[in-house]
């Protein structure tokens, strides 16, 4: 079968694959020669290769030709030759799902599977397994059960692993083979002992308490096979991680004494459980973590690799525990084997001294070049989190960035490097200019569309803030004449922010943009156009709301909402107030600085998760005159323990004038049904409860959903944030758990649940300004109100930050939810849209002295917002 090339065939391609030319119409005619007498063992074996090949190619093969073939090699079984025999087994368990009527073979393969050749009976049990179905099964248990004990380990192992397979489809068949598995787990040889193990637990693993006495018993008494043993510490993690992973466990002690085994595999792989159990502690980690440093010295390789990679992933969440190791560590980065090295050296990065940066980067521009791709990356990643940990190093870490920007990389490693350039722009104001700049030259000769529009995205952001923004238009303008159409595109509207921002540069800008109206692409043009006719106006509040901060609304809402308008004419003009806000992540990914000009819509628009509940609300009639949904909580809030006869989970939904509180009800009691269920609620405020729509029932465990609609109070600032006492309201009905009949009459019935709080947040949507400074003088100060605070229960600006954050619910701007290191002073920027459509921005200025004062400025079109801020706050 197999054919032997010379050096000269190597030379010359004779290497090449022998079968890529195969076509399957002839393949099928010449296994036709499967019908001759006598067989040519050498001739069908290649033909079955042959046809192999094809399927696993994903070459279709009809029902009708594949069950002719395979008939035809049923004939094949005449032959006594092993490797036209084995070929026959490899074949039938391919074609066992396209062809028909394989079950032909089940004589064949069982009298080879209980013959006295013992190379035929496992694979012959295989395939058997493989085209039996649940219903002929219990025809082939007695045998299965004899192949599963056998003393032949080949054969016992078959049968183990194909009883595995067939879990999936006769659980209930294979789990009357628990005997034999466990008198296989016994095994001398230790791949049986492993199987055995396997099909053991795979039978009981929903069953917590069984997989735990089997776990005792074989702890007890040991096992000699260490893929059995790597199996055990597998599905010991898996239960400490359901336990909250206590290590008071004998689970854990196990684990730990794994590590003391004889064998380097056992070791590694106990070393790796306990690494990787959540919530560990540097001491508890300090064993696995003094294994893998003997690892980093071993001759081998793999163990070499396998300890620093996970020395690496000890490193991202306690860096402390991996500092023995560093000297270890060292000595790899000079390792033949690079990936070796670069591990090394990453985990070094992360766990090293702000004095060794600089021998680590030198040591890194060694070999970074002989690297893959994939690796290159490691690295970028490692030096973002060092730039984060050492802000005062950036300027190397730029430097470095930058050689490595002008080096050969695909999309991947390129992204990497500008992500972090970015990160470290954001998180070192000095650093701006440098890396704005390195990013300018890069876009010169970038092949990657997403990469130079995000740039361009960054440049019309950060760059007019800087001190000198005109240098940055020769690079921006050049990729209106040199780039593709989306970068041509991002780049006017780059160039419009910097004329939004300088008037200066205004005149020179608008001729820029004036040449851009002649492009050939129509986006292009628009976007032209349309930035020209904005900045005619020479207007801050046009300038800030259509070319700096742009619109805050839902694209898919938008186009909905536009949609809905045309369908149904109406002589009220389209108010924009009606459709959707932007949701997180597309706040999150405007923050990330991705540019919408790259973002291609998918055809079909997928629902957001507050549309859906905006249809589902719309349709019950109560609800139907609320008008568009505002806002949605982020999280049901849970109003009952979930052990409790009732779970009952709470979502709040925020209109113009009301709210909707949306009570999801589970009934956890199979002896009863509830009817008629709602949830009354006694405000303490302004609030005035106006209808419940109740569940009319909820069966044992059947999810049912009742609402409560109130009245949201419009002219008292102080009534918004509200507690509600809640109360469950039903009507219970008896019925049989087995049949589910109820009785005819109820009771009525009441349980008390935990009480809800509407907050100041409830009211605000979150919206992301890129240019705040713009977006607070588009909104004028003539609802424009301060006061001072002294927090003084709060000792830090972080948590000073945080805390105004969430109570407020409104959107950090500028990255300004960073507090810098050794600040006494900082200055929070929120931005946020109040129930109705009205923009809220707030400026906090806090001071830390022995407590955080904090003097805040809220800004309006609309007094009552504002009045709302000051009041909440104060």
């Amino acid at each position: 079968m197999l054919k032997k090339f010379d050096k000269k065939d190597e030379e010359s391609g004779g290497s090449s694959n022998p079968f890529q030319s195969l076509e399957k119409s002839a393949v099928l005619q010449e296994a036709r020669l499967f019908n001759e007498t006598p067989i040519n063992p050498r001739k069908c074996a290649h033909i079955l290769t042959k046809i192999l090949y094809l399927i696993n190619q994903g070459e279709h093969m009809g029902a009708t030709e594949a069950t002719e073939a395979f008939f035809a090699m049923t004939k094949l079984f005449q032959s006594n030759d092993p490797t036209l025999r084995r070929m026959c087994y490899l074949t039938i368990k391919e074609m066992s799902s396209i062809s028909e009527d394989v079950i032909i073979v089940t004589s064949s393969l069982t009298k080879d599977m209980t013959g006295k050749d013992d190379g035929y009976r496992g694979p012959a049990v295989r395939a058997l397994c493989k085209i039996t179905d649940s219903t002929m099964l219990q025809a082939i248990e007695r045998y299965m059960k004899q192949a599963i004990v056998d003393k032949v380990s080949s054969v016992s192992s078959s049968a183990l692993v194909s009883s595995l397979h067939l879990l999936k489809t006769s659980f209930d068949v294979v789990k009357r083979w628990v005997n034999e598995a466990q008198e296989a787990a016994s095994s001398d040889n230790i791949m049986v002992q492993y199987h055995a193990l396997g099909l053991l637990y795979h039978v009981r693993k929903n069953d917590r308490l069984s997989v735990n006495k089997m776990l005792s018993k074989f702890m007890r008494h040991g096992l000699k096979s260490p893929f059995a043993y790597c199996m055990m510490i597998r599905v010991a993690s898996k239960l400490l991680d359901e336990e909250d992973g206590s290590r008071d466990s004998p689970l854990f002690d196990f684990i730990e004494g794994c590590l003391r085994n004889k064998h380097e595999m056992v070791v590694y792989e106990a070393a790796s459980a306990i690494v990787n159990l959540p919530s560990c502690t540097a001491k508890e980690l300090a064993p696995a973590v003094s294994v893998l440093q003997l690892f980093c010295s071993s001759p081998k390789a793999a163990l070499r690799y396998a300890a620093v990679r996970t020395l690496n992933k000890v490193a991202m969440k306690h860096p402390s525990a991996v500092t023995a190791c560093n000297l270890d560590l060292e000595n790899l980065v000079t390792d033949s084997n690079r990936s070796i090295a670069t591990l090394a050296i990453t985990t070094l990065l992360k766990t090293g001294s702000e004095s060794s940066i600089d021998r680590l980067m030198k040591q890194i521009s060694s070999f970074m070049s002989e690297i893959s791709d994939e690796f290159k990356v490691v690295v970028v990643q490692a030096i973002n989190a060092l730039c984060h940990k050492y802000p005062r190093k950036h300027s190397i870490m730029m430097n470095f960035l930058f050689t490595m920007l002008r080096e050969e990389g695909g999309f991947d490693y390129k992204r990497a490097i500008v992500d972090c350039i970015i990160s470290i722009i954001e998180e070192n104001p000095e650093s701006k200019e440098t890396g704005l700049s390195h990013l300018c030259e890069f876009i010169e000769d970038c092949e990657f569309t997403v990469l130079a529009t995000r740039i361009l995205h960054l440049l019309g952001q950060e760059g007019p803030r800087t001190n000198n923004p005109s240098k940055y238009i020769r690079f921006i303008y050049n990729r209106v004449v040199l780039e593709n159409e989306e970068v041509r595109a991002g780049a006017v509207s780059a160039l419009a922010k910097f004329g939004a921002q300088n008037e200066d540069m205004l005149p020179s800008i608008m001729v820029l943009l004036r040449r851009c109206v002649m492009d050939d692409d129509n986006e292009v043009r628009d976007r032209a156009t349309f930035y020209l006719n904005i900045l005619e106006q020479r207007q801050k509040a046009l300038n800030s709301t259509y070319i700096l901060n742009g619109l805050t609304v839902s694209v898919p809402g938008l186009e909905r909402a536009l949609q809905q308008y045309t369908l149904e004419p109406s002589e009220k003009p389209f108010d924009l107030k009606s459709v959707p806000l932007a949701t997180a992540p597309i706040a999150e990914q405007r923050a990330d600085n991705v540019p919408t000009a790259t973002v291609r819509q998918p055809e079909k628009v997928i629902s957001s998760r507050q549309e859906i509940f905006q249809e589902q609300l719309a349709a019950i009639p109560e609800f139907k005159e609320l008008g568009p949904l505002f806002k949605s909580s982020a999280e049901p809030v849970a109003l009952t323990e979930s052990e409790t006869e009732y779970v009952i989970r709470c979502t709040k939904h925020t209109f113009v004038n009301h709210m909707v509180f949306q009570f999801d009800c589970t009934n956890t009691l199979n002896d009863q049904i509830l009817e008629n269920v709602t949830v009354q609620m006694e405000p303490t405020e302004g609030y005035e409860v106006i209808c419940c729509v109740p569940a009319k029932a909820l069966s044992y465990n059947q999810p049912g959903i009742c609402y409560t609609l109130v009245s949201i109070p419009q002219e008292d600032p102080n009534a918004l944030a509200c507690t509600f006492s809640c109360l469950l309201k039903f009507t219970v009905k008896d019925c049989d758990p087995n049949t589910g009949e109820s009785d005819e009459e109820g009771y009525e019935d009441e349980y008390v649940l935990e009480d809800i709080e509407v907050t100041v947040a409830d009211h605000i949507q979150k919206i992301l300004k890129p240019n705040f400074g713009a977006a607070w003088d588009e909104v004028g100060d003539e609802f424009d109100k301060e006061e001072t605070f002294n927090l003084s229960t709060i000792k830090t600006l972080e948590e000073a930050v945080g805390n105004v954050v969430k109570f407020l619910g409104m959107q950090p701007c500028e990255r300004s939810d960073k507090v810098p290191e050794n600040k006494n002073a900082h200055s929070l920027y929120l931005a946020g849209v109040f129930r109705g459509g009205h923009d809220i921005l707030v400026r906090a200025k806090l001071v830390l002295t022995d407590t955080v004062t904090m003097q805040v400025t809220a800004r309006s079109k609309d007094e009552f917002p504002v009045d709302v801020i000051m009041a909440s706050v104060g």
